[in-house]
């Protein structure tokens, strides 16, 4: 989950289950449609100009992290930070 502000804008994203889909409005939608992230929750608060609202998503989006880099961070495996439907099985 990140928060980003721009302006007066402020912009959440949150990761959803997945077939979710994308639930955002305006321009949260368009930007994450055309970086291609596909199971996300979204609010936007403050300010409703759509330039401010863009700034934020893409603010927010700059701040995620790979599942590698927080492993590396906390000092454990990749395969016990993913989400159980992402995990690689030990066959």
């Amino acid at each position: 989950m990140v928060t980003a502000e721009y302006g007066g804008a402020r912009v959440l994203l949150r990761p959803a289950a997945p077939g979710t889909g994308v639930v955002a409005g305006g321009g949260v939608r368009a930007v994450l449609e055309a970086v291609g992230v596909r199971d996300v929750l979204s609010k936007s608060q403050g300010s409703s100009n759509l330039l401010n609202v863009t700034m934020a998503t893409l603010a927010a989006l700059q701040m995620l992290r790979t599942p590698q880099e927080i492993a590396s961070i906390r000092g454990k495996d990749v395969n016990d930070l993913v989400p159980f439907w992402e995990r690689k099985k030990n066959d």
